[in-house]
């Protein structure tokens, strides 16, 4: 479990997350929804222990985030990381000589049920590709919390697809996924609670299945209901 209290950012004077209180439960896909700079991949960062909060708190199966825990958080940026000349076979083991419980097996798995060849070099790729492959090494990782940062951007509908069904495999009992992205209507079908900011702010969270059975609502509806005219 992921315990937040009272996170907040700040650079400068731009606060980018504002006392961002929740609990986060393994077993569950969370959605993170809002507009461009609503404090979404900064909420991100800090879970992954890659940007320290500038007050408030946070506990990753009840201890404060550390180097030992990030064994167990495995993260996607939104841009591609990887070196141009490194192959997608290179980039597994780059992965694998940073982290030991990288699974080497699944990663090739993965890869070859999408048809992305070990031997093609990263400059090669095209950006559903390289967004595929970067996705099954970072799910390959086997981390308790996943984070993603808009991994459907820039790829098309089948490419989706793709991502959608590694998401789905991995996806256990005692594993957390959060990922982040604006096609709200795709992301319905399989996310357990949408968490919705605004302005650095943590403005809703909702059960999907509950929105549906209790208000009749679709998660889109209620996307419109915060941030369309007259909404948040």
């Amino acid at each position: 479990m992921v315990q937040c209290k009272n996170l907040t950012k700040k650079y400068g004077s731009k606060v980018a997350l504002r006392d961002a209180t929740l609990h986060i439960y393994p077993g569950n896909i969370y959605a993170l929804l809002g507009p461009n700079g609503s404090g979404k991949t900064t909420f991100m960062k800090i879970l992954g222990d890659l940007t320290k909060q500038s007050s408030g708190e946070v506990l990753f199966e009840g201890k404060p985030l550390s180097i030992q825990s990030r064994k167990d958080i495995a993260y996607l940026p939104t841009e591609s990381q990887a070196y141009p000349f490194m192959t997608v076979g290179d980039y597994g083991k780059y992965h694998k000589s940073f982290f030991p419980e990288f699974q080497e097996e699944e990663y090739k798995r993965m890869l070859e049920e999408m048809d992305i060849s070990l031997k093609l070099p990263f400059k090669a790729l095209s950006t559903g590709m390289d967004k595929k492959a970067r996705i099954a090494a970072t799910l390959a990782r086997n981390a308790k919390l996943v984070l993603l940062d808009e991994p459907f951007n820039g790829v098309d509908l089948l490419a989706r697809e793709e991502i959608e069904k590694m998401i789905l495999e991995v996806m256990a009992e005692d594993k957390i996924i959060l990922l982040s992205s604006h096609l709200v209507e795709e992301v319905e079908s399989y996310v357990n609670i949408a968490l919705f900011f605004s302005e650095g702010k943590l403005i809703a969270t909702e059960d999907v299945e509950g929105l549906r059975s209790d208000r009749g609502m679709a998660l889109s509806d209620r996307y419109r209901e915060l941030f369309g005219k007259g909404g948040e």
